[in-house]
This record gives C-alpha cells, structure tokens and sequence, in this order.
C-alpha cells in the first residue's frame, strides 16, 4: 500500500459516535502518513463514544472546506443521526461528493451522506438498521463487509472495520496526482 503523506483526511464526530468507527480508521490513516483533522460541532470540545470512550474536536465543522481535504469518514454510532441535521453537515458532504473525493460511511454513518442526497445510484452498504433508507434514497443496496463504488466506500458494523480501511486506503492511494 502507497504512503498516504500528503493525504488529509476530515473526520466527523459528535456524542454518540460508534468508538471504534472513529478510532481505528484514524488511527490507521495516521499509520499509512496521513493527516486526519477530527470535527464536531465545537472546535476543541470532547466528545464520548457511545461506550465512553473520550475524542476532543480539532476543529468545528462549520470551518471545515472541501478544498483541504481527500476525503470525508463518517463514522456510525448514534451521532449520524443529530449532525445531520445541520446544513453545514451536508453542504460539506455534498461537496465532497461534488470533487469527486472520499466519502467513507460505516454503519449509522450512512445517514448523513443520504441526507445529504449523495447517494442515488451508488453502491452501498451500511447497518442493517438503515437498509430502507439507503434503498428510499436511491443507492444501491449490498449487504457486503465492504462496497467501493468510484470514491465511495461504505461498511455494515464494527468488525467489517479491516476491510472498510483497506477500501479507504485504497480510494485514497488512487488519488496520486491529486492535489488538494
């Protein structure tokens, strides 16, 4: 696998994020030599996991531009479902999707990259929880540990995480020339 230096990729948290969704694609993405910047709602501010574990903010999300990173990981959890709801959220999701950029939703994840009307016709998987949203919202269902579809990368549950990372690393490596 190529060294991801010069690779920057967003996070997103907020309470209630799934622990390991988080951690370890940032942990393995600061392995391969990528930079990681976590966002919340608040700069600075921690975060607990649904199982407690703590992650401070970097950076609030309504200061986060497209222009600065590869690619956006969205990790499940019950978090996708409250920022969501914000329009900086899904404006930044949208966009994105727009450059053709990483857009990586495990489990709940799933939610916002829906709300944010990026999925009709791509391939996806995610929680079997969220199966008919993905359907109502025009991807195309696969229940699989992982689906790529272009830059796109999708996973159903905590232990699909190896293979979710893999296809990250993957998407993220083929960006060679592409600079942000």
């Amino acid at each position: 696998m190529e060294k991801l230096t010069g690779k920057h990729v967003l996070i997103l948290v907020g309470d209630d994020y799934e622990d390991l969704e988080l951690w370890y694609p940032k942990l393995r993405l600061l392995e391969a030599g990528a930079g990681v910047t976590v966002a919340g709602p608040k700069r600075d501010t921690l975060y607990r996991g649904k199982h407690g574990y703590p992650c401070v903010s970097d950076a609030a999300i309504d200061e986060m531009e497209t222009q600065d990173f590869h690619g956006l990981i969205v990790p499940g959890g019950w978090m996708p479902d409250k920022l969501r709801r914000d329009p900086a959220v899904l404006e930044l999701t949208y966009q994105f999707a727009q450059e053709g950029k990483l857009i990586a939703a495990i489990c709940h994840g799933g939610w916002i990259p829906i709300s944010a009307g990026v999925y009709t016709g791509i391939k996806v998987t995610g929680s079997p929880g969220i199966k008919d949203d993905l359907i109502n919202a025009g991807a195309l269902f696969e229940d699989a540990p992982v689906v790529i579809d272009r830059h796109f990368v999708s996973s159903r549950r905590p232990s699909d995480l190896p293979d979710f990372c893999k296809g990250v690393l993957g998407v993220l490596s083929s960006f060679v020339a592409q600079a942000v």
